[in-house]
């Protein structure tokens, strides 16, 4: 039987299509591997939004070389289209696909197999105007199902490689979302998580909106018991958005809403499109509303010409915000952006430094948070067992431990918040369940 081996790095839209690529080629009657075995097909799914990650999408190309000479080799995604003249120079390298003509990738697969290779397609990327559709109907050993709705984006920011990469925004229609959402609640999907490069522009290009999605999603798939959005712009939480989570419980009560900096120089040289002012009216607004939300963020530290006392403004700007939890990045270099051209790069232990600073006022911000949920009712999804409890996540994505039946597993209970303990947050089950 011939065996294929899948390598995913980067963001959950690749995420997504690296599922698609398995599904598909599992319905073809291939039989899938471990990328550490040899196979007779490697995909490299790749990432490019730093220099790092384009290092390491060549290293795994060179490990799937060094598993199987042989192996049809097939490099797709952010990377391909950014260094396309560089990856087609590596030997061994036989299908190539970039921004477009992810969809047709498992037909090349099977059309390259057959002696019809090598195959390159890699179009310029803001030119594409379609959303190319790849449906999942499962998500193997998980109960969180992730669905890609919207790809590329316009924003440009100036550290940011991603507009180049993944090109222009365009969108998934509704009928086709719901279509496929359909499909993943019956086959056992509880919770569906909306991802995307940039989520709040959905239906822009096709005479929607996000929140209109959002409002289907919730009316007309029967079983969904819950909406997560992956990441959205603070310009982008309008209020028709949160009006509508005031009404509709199945929109999760978490907002991952990105900042990159809380210091009005570093937004500018970012080109970010709010101040910190503005930032901080709108998330104060937010939790008049859901007083419980939790909202985390991204933030880059040491960004070029970053001063001491910008770095300090951002870290008590975000105090100021008691975001809940920070992803948190030391600036990475990315080649063909603005930022790289910027004067005044930072050494790297300085941008170590500060990224170690941060992370613990995301740490402490992170446990206050939790421990205002003891004696507090949340509903969690249960998703697997962690030694002899029962795990999932709530609304709110807490991390939730429960002494309960298995028979509970890949169910929506509501539960009781006894304690935080050993960084884990403990509950009984309510007894109406």
């Amino acid at each position: 039987m011939t065996t294929f081996a899948i390598a995913t790095l980067g963001c959950k839209v690749n995420t997504y299509e690296s599922q698609g690529y398995e599904s598909a080629l599992l319905e073809k009657g291939y039989e899938q591997v471990s990328f550490k075995e040899k196979a007779d097909i490697y995909i490299i799914n790749t990432c490019a939004v730093t220099n790092t990650a384009s290092s390491k999408s060549r290293q795994k190309v060179n490990q799937a070389i060094a598993l199987n000479p042989k192996a049809l080799i097939v490099v797709v995604g952010c990377y391909v289209q950014t260094s396309a003249d560089d990856v087609s120079k590596m030997e061994h390298v036989d299908i190539l696909v970039g921004s477009d003509g992810k969809d047709k990738l498992p037909d090349m697969i099977e059309a390259a197999l057959q002696d019809e290779r090598p195959r390159k397609i890699v179009n310029e990327p803001r030119l594409s105007k379609v959303f190319e559709s790849i449906p999942i109907q499962k998500f193997e050993h998980q109960t969180r199902a992730f669905l890609k709705i919207q790809d590329g984006c316009n924003q440009f920011c100036s550290y940011c490689i991603i507009p180049y990469a993944r090109g222009a925004e365009r969108s998934l229609h509704e009928d086709e979302v719901l279509k496929i959402a359909r499909n993943l609640v019956a086959n056992g999907h509880l919770e569906i998580v909306l991802s995307g490069i940039h989520i709040g522009h959905y239906g822009r290009d096709i005479g929607t909106n996000l929140t209109h999605l959002l409002k289907r999603m919730c009316n007309e798939v029967e079983g969904l018991k819950r909406v997560r959005i992956s990441s959205i712009e603070m310009n982008e939480v309008t209020d028709e958005l949160l009006a509508f989570m005031q009404e509709e419980e199945k929109v999760a009560r978490h907002l991952h809403i990105p900042i990159q900096s809380a210091n009005n120089t570093v937004l500018r040289n970012m080109n970010r499109p709010y101040t910190i002012e503005k930032f901080i009216d709108r998330i104060h607004y937010i939790r008049s509303l859901f007083p419980d939300i939790n909202i985390s963020s991204d933030v880059i530290v040491g960004f070029p010409q970053e001063s001491e006392e910008e770095f300090v403004d951002t870290m008590e700007n975000i105090k100021k915000l008691n975001l809940t939890f920070l992803h948190i990045f030391p600036y990475s270099k990315r080649d063909n952006t603005r930022a790289a051209r910027m004067s005044g790069h930072l050494e790297n232990k300085v941008k170590k430094e500060r990224a170690a600073r941060l992370s613990q006022v995301s740490k402490d911000g992170y446990n206050k948070y939790k421990e205002r949920f003891i004696g507090k009712e949340v509903s969690v999804i249960f998703e697997k067992e962690i030694d002899g409890m029962l795990f999932g996540h709530s609304s709110e994505y807490l991390e939730v431990y429960c002494q309960a039946d298995q028979s509970l597993l890949h169910t929506m209970v509501n539960v009781c918040i006894q304690r935080y303990e050993d960084d884990r947050l403990i509950a009984n089950l309510k007894e109406e369940n």
